[in-house]
């Protein structure tokens, strides 16, 4: 994976850029002045960033991985230790299924009914490869999303969740929070 020079990516028009920011060449943004990357992130190939006016906010140490895509006009919130697997797709948009309104972005708004909601995951959140998530989802710190899942709802604290939709399967283990507060320490001193 080739990745974009520091100068490259201040050069892009991001809101903010933190230290140690790793981007792909072949990743895609759009809304650039509304996406705020804090430190130590990696974003890779064919990843679309596409922020609306809640923007997008990715926090530290957090990986987004190949084909992976976070859009829509609400805020959408990456909290640190966030892991994004491949083919992941997070939408703080969506259109009205029911045929009571026409679909697709050629339209115009008049005819459309498309739900715009913020979308959270907090600190180390994992989402497995090819699960998609709805408008309006929290993800709670420490949660794990199994791969292939639909979420479409709120999901707790270091629950495991699988499925379509999601279903809590079991509790997740709460090692990774002593893992946090070592890494922290070490860069400290």
């Amino acid at each position: 994976m080739a990745l974009l020079s520091r100068q490259a990516v201040e050069e892009m028009g991001f809101e903010s850029v933190g230290d140690d920011v790793r981007i792909s060449d072949r990743a895609s943004f759009y809304g650039i002045a509304r996406i705020a990357l804090r430190d130590h992130i990696r974003i890779d190939d064919f990843c679309v960033l596409s922020a609306g006016a809640g923007g997008i906010l990715v926090g530290r140490h957090t990986h987004i991985a190949v084909f992976s895509s976070l859009i829509g006009a609400g805020r959408i919130v990456l909290e640190d230790f966030c892991n994004i697997s491949s083919r992941v797709a997070i939408y703080s948009s969506s259109d009205d299924y029911s045929g009571a309104a026409m679909t697709n972005p050629t339209v115009p708004s008049e005819y459309t009914n498309v739900t715009h909601a913020d979308v959270f995951l907090g600190k180390h959140v994992i989402v497995g490869s090819g699960s998609v998530i709805l408008p309006g989802v929290t993800l709670e710190e420490g949660v794990a999303i199994g791969a292939l899942s639909l979420v479409n709802k709120r999901c707790d604290a270091f629950g495991i969740y699988a499925g379509k939709p999601v279903r809590r399967v079991k509790e997740r283990r709460r090692d990774i929070l002593e893992l946090e507060r070592r890494l922290m320490a070490n860069k400290a001193g």
